[in-house]
């Protein structure tokens, strides 16, 4: 049943993806809003229980709606609510459009295009930056991307379906995400930001998403790794993963770097920025070729072949399943 409630899943999110920023989403951001102006008091007792009211309301909901069908319904109905939660939760094509423009940018040698595309994406992108440093921000969020959106997902979903928790794992992660980039990350204020975050509420929301990403992030390093070049990318993942300014990241992006022998991190050889365009410029790079073009056929194929693999070992964890 999970098998098929994520295949289908992944066919309808290719078919008819959500927006970035759908209703559901903001809801959510709507629904944390109000637990911070009501909850963040400043210290982290309060902080730890505006992140578990925010995240686990909405859990416990899906919960119970997941066995409310099982025992009423039947397990066909309970596929279908695990599919949609799966869909709402799901992403890859939610950033795989903004690859694809830059990359088609890229092609045509239009690197003005290109690094207004990285600009609206990411929102850090400046005139000095040049086309290696385009290719080598656009893999790095590819990657991160992949990771929030797709495996981070699937692996918590897996994993909690096993125990009779249904889709409950696919939200989990989602929600921490979406905390972390709310509240989790130092950002500079705007207008439009409303009541600061304290520093205890950032601060806790950090340290959840570290536990909650912690094995997911491993299980996407180890993809990348069995489906590109092994041994540089444990080598990598060993030697270079702590460089990073959040240690998750820094598995995948060295298990990355190390899978299709790319460059990434720090400012790479040639560049004329002066100041860091992501914190990623801030890190010693990794071992590797300097990003060129060709390496963004090599990242989309890294993470197809490694959404296959997922595929692949759980319909024949579901096929052992069903024989045993």
């Amino acid at each position: 049943m999970s098998f098929l409630s994520l295949l289908f899943a992944f066919l309808l999110e290719q078919v008819r993806p959500l927006a970035s920023g759908h209703g559901l989403e903001r809801a959510f951001h709507s629904w944390a809003d109000w637990l911070k102006n009501n909850l963040d008091a400043g210290d982290r007792r309060h902080a730890w229980t505006a992140w578990w009211v925010a995240v686990g309301v909405p859990c416990a909901l899906v919960v119970a709606v997941h066995w409310w069908l099982m025992l009423a319904l039947g397990w066909f109905f309970a596929m279908l609510w695990s599919l949609a939660v799966l869909y709402a939760t799901l992403g890859f094509r939610r950033f795989s459009h903004h690859f694809t423009g830059i990359r088609d940018a890229l092609s045509t040698a239009d690197d003005v295009t290109a690094r207004a595309l990285l600009r609206d994406w990411q929102g850090d992108s400046d005139v000095s930056m040049t086309r290696t440093e385009i290719v080598r921000h656009v893999i790095e969020y590819s990657a991160l991307a992949a990771h929030r959106h797709v495996f981070g997902v699937v692996a918590w979903f897996s994993l909690l379906a096993a125990v009779g928790l249904g889709p409950v794992g696919a939200l989990l992660f989602r929600l921490s995400a979406l905390l972390f980039n709310a509240w989790g990350e130092h950002k500079p204020l705007t207008a439009d930001d409303g009541p600061h975050t304290s520093e205890a509420l950032q601060s806790v929301c950090a340290s959840a998403w570290y536990r909650v990403d912690w094995l997911p992030a491993r299980l996407t390093g180890l993809s990348f790794a069995v489906v590109g070049n092994f041994e540089d990318a444990v080598d990598a993942w060993r030697q270079q993963s702590d460089q990073f300014q959040h240690p998750n990241d820094g598995v995948v992006l060295a298990a990355t770097s190390g899978a299709i022998n790319v460059r990434l991190g720090g400012a790479v050889s040639g560049s004329e920025s002066k100041e860091p365009n992501d914190i990623s410029d801030m890190v010693p790079p990794t071992a590797g070729r300097e990003p060129e073009f060709a390496h963004l056929r090599s990242m989309v194929g890294l993470v197809w072949r490694a959404v296959v693999m997922w595929m692949v070992l759980l319909a024949l964890l579901t096929l052992a399943r069903m024989v045993g």
